[in-house]
């Protein structure tokens, strides 16, 4: 054992002498504390080791919790305890049950997620579990079929005096991909696409503020997947998944490292974008009341709701995103547009095109060399006109045509859009009109 540690021990072992002669009251000497005033120890565990060696089992009340209790309120206690660490008083929290609140998060394997709760202080329980879908009830057999719509997730129940919900879903961000559109590192499908389910207008708030702030932390070149939707069921898996990484610690250590999640955690967190997002306070992305009336959300829309928007539309937008018309070259709204920002479906909103893959293409039509990664824009045959073309369209109906002329260097591609079936919206109004996770498309 390193000197200093000897030092501790002895400052420690003198401390069980005065405790056990002195004092009434409480007060909490934390292993961050020892942390902090002695550098040769880097973990929890030495210092477990260190107050498990030097202190006398009555005087301590769980060498294994953060906090150890010692009964003391003496001059001459404080000042050895002072030698050793910081000392501070502290008020008891009284639990009380009334008051948890509960949050359902779908972070992909519930194994990992849930291993990731548990452990937090200020975390009553963290159940293992089926969200969403649209069965009445699901087991794990069914859902990893991918088929009925329900999601790993996690219902966490936690004391709000203890953690806060915005410290909840730092630490759900903190060990899951937010980007991953497909699934989660090794497990691949809707059952383990990323989702925070709100239980009430308050969790909503809060996740997209949450979810806006870490868009803009930088951390990721990727916009953030991960949905914001309203509770509706919840199934508690089955007992075998609950603690798993208890019940099956070497199993559990083993998948995490081979699925891909433990390196990727590791790697992203330690980046300073990662602190700078866990070190706010949270950033203002919304109006006084806490909510943008015009911010864009992502949805999922039927063929009735898309038929209803495009009737708002006006007779001439009407005729090219509906009826698949052509506007006229070099007189529409977009074709000599420099600004930087991103062009969305007039019809949903949904991001399509950015301005750093715009050119000019000298055709009089705004011309894009690639769509946002994600963009919901697909690609069919129109042989319209006798002519043999590829029709480009979104979830709101025609967009233009895409055709192999474009810039080599940039593949070779060329989306000629029709200014009508678009709205621009600047970069520096993209927080402010919902899109603020494509500020990365920016930086």
């Amino acid at each position: 054992m390193k000197t200093n540690q000897k030092g501790s021990l002895i400052l420690l072992s003198m401390l069980v002498v005065a405790l056990s002669v002195l004092g009434v009251g409480a007060y909490v000497f934390t292993k961050t504390d020892i942390l902090s005033q002695n550098t040769s120890i880097r973990h929890f565990d030495q210092v477990d080791g260190l107050l498990s060696e030097s202190l006398a089992t009555n005087t301590i009340k769980d060498v294994t919790e953060p906090d150890i209790l010692l009964d003391n309120s003496s001059t001459m206690t404080k000042e050895i305890l002072n030698e050793v660490g910081e000392i501070k008083k502290e008020e008891s929290v009284t639990p009380n049950p009334d008051s948890y609140l509960v949050i359902t998060l779908a972070g992909g394997c519930f194994w990992c997620s849930e291993a990731f709760f548990q452990e937090e202080p200020g975390v009553i329980d963290a159940i293992s579990g089926y969200a969403g879908g649209s069965a009445d009830t699901a087991d794990y057999k069914t859902v990893s079929t991918g088929k009925t719509k329900h999601r790993e997730a996690v219902q966490v129940t936690y004391d709000p005096a203890r953690i806060s919900t915005e410290k909840i879903l730092d630490v759900y961000w903190s060990h899951i991909d937010p980007t991953d559109t497909g699934g989660q590192f090794a497990d691949r499908g809707d059952q383990y696409h990323t989702a925070i389910f709100y239980h009430d207008d308050t969790q909503r708030k809060i996740a997209e503020d949450s979810k806006n702030r870490l868009a803009m932390s930088g951390l990721f070149d990727k916009p953030i997947a991960t949905e914001i939707l309203p509770f509706t069921t919840f199934f508690k898996a089955e007992e075998y998944h609950q603690d798993y990484y208890k019940k099956a610690a070497d199993h559990y250590e083993r998948y995490k490292e081979a699925s891909g999640r433990a390196d990727f955690v590791e790697e992203t967190w330690a980046k300073d974008a990662a602190l700078f997002f866990l070190d706010q306070s949270g950033a203002e992305v919304s109006d006084a009341d806490g909510q943008n009336d015009n911010a864009w959300t992502k949805k999922t829309y039927t063929e009735a709701e898309i038929v209803a928007l495009q009737q708002k539309l006006d007779t001439d937008t009407n005729r090219i995103v509906v009826k698949n018309g052509t506007e006229a070259a070099f007189n529409n709204e977009y074709w000599n547009n420099h600004e930087a920002g991103i062009y969305v479906d007039v019809v949903t909103g949904d991001p399509l095109f950015s301005s750093t893959n715009k050119y000019d293409s000298g055709t009089g039509w705004p011309s894009f060399w690639k769509t946002i990664d994600g963009a919901p824009v697909t690609e069919v045959s129109d042989n319209s006109f006798g002519m043999v073309r590829t029709e480009v369209r979104s979830v709101g109906g025609h967009l233009g045509h895409l055709f192999g002329d474009g810039p080599k260097e940039h593949g070779g591609n060329r989306y000629c859009i029709n200014s009508a079936s678009l709205n621009f919206v600047p970069m520096t109004e993209l927080v402010e009109k919902g899109y603020g996770d494509y500020q990365y498309l920016f930086n």
